[in-house]
């Protein structure tokens, strides 16, 4: 039994092979008779359909479960639902706040548990978006790239399936707003063993200069809320637009995970840009999810 919590769970070889059978698009039903719950605590539009039509495509099915229904932690503690679902079903996403719900739900699990995203990581973005960028380049080694904006869930994945994979990853954003030390602090040491370079920017112009892939997301994420008003202003300079994207190499790729607030993070249009591959990330979350369910769950 393996737990995906972090992207850096995963070995090179294992990330390559769920590439290699993600683009496959193999549909055989392999997870016949099984079932898959998704606990989610917070919203999701790609996240839960793709995994509950992965998990049809490949012959199972799923069951999601509201944060009224669990109250996870609250209304019942969380070794409990672990060892309960432990009897019901197969395999658990869980989209949470906290990566410490997570890993305490991974401890007590007796079924595989996948992070769906966490206020930490988001490992089933960053796996889609090294899909992506390998069908888009061919290759992963080597290249460069540029996350601009906030050292959140996603951008601590992209760092270290970065890292993991031999790209060299730079990012842009304002003091205070960096990946967590810890996490840049494992990033080095994957990047050592990858022979690529992690490095970081306050001006966004010197992070893209040169870069294959320019990549952004929301300046404020579920559940910081409060701050929204006055991220918009420290994040002002960092939105991403045609002239910024003008400073990466000719035919990079733009990225973002969505959902994106157009005229903040993004310029209106950027979405339909002719370097955009947005839509194609979003459907690689499918393929992708496939190939891992299919890795995890088969019998």
């Amino acid at each position: 039994m393996k737990h995906i919590l972090s992207i850096a769970d995963l070995s090179p070889d294992e990330v390559w092979r769920l590439i290699a059978e993600a683009g496959k698009h193999n549909r055989e039903e392999v997870l016949k008779g099984r079932v898959l719950a998704l606990l989610f605590e917070k919203p999701s539009l790609r996240t839960r359909v793709s995994f509950e039509v992965a998990m049809h495509q490949l012959g199972g099915w799923s069951l999601y479960l509201s944060p009224q229904e669990v109250g996870l932690g609250q209304r019942e503690a969380i070794p409990d639902v672990a060892r309960v679902l432990g009897r019901f079903v197969h395999g658990l996403v869980l989209r949470t706040f906290s990566q410490e719900s997570l890993r305490f739900l991974a401890q007590h699990a007796t079924i595989p548990v996948i992070n769906g995203l966490s206020d930490e990581e988001h490992p089933c973005q960053a796996l889609a978006d090294l899909l992506t960028i390998y069908q888009k380049r061919g290759k992963l080694a080597g290249l460069t790239l540029a996350f601009i904006g906030d050292g959140n869930n996603v951008a601590h994945s992209l760092l270290l399936g970065c890292a993991l994979m031999g790209l060299n990853f730079r990012m842009a954003c304002p003091q205070g707003y960096e990946p967590q030390p810890l996490i840049v602090q494992r990033a080095r040491a994957l990047a050592a063993q990858s022979n690529c370079e992690v490095s970081f920017f306050l001006r966004p112009e010197e992070a893209v200069k040169g870069a294959d892939v320019v990549y952004t997301d929301v300046w404020t994420s579920m559940g910081q809320e409060a701050e929204a008003e006055v991220r918009r202003h420290k994040f002002a300079h960092y939105q991403v637009n045609k002239e910024l994207l003008s400073s990466a190499t000719e035919a990079a790729l733009f990225m973002h995970p969505l959902p994106a607030h157009h005229g903040e993070e993004i310029a209106l249009g950027l979405l339909d840009h002719p370097q955009s591959v947005v839509f194609d990330q979003a459907e690689n979350r499918l393929h992708v999810q496939r190939a891992l369910l299919a890795e995890l769950l088969a019998p």
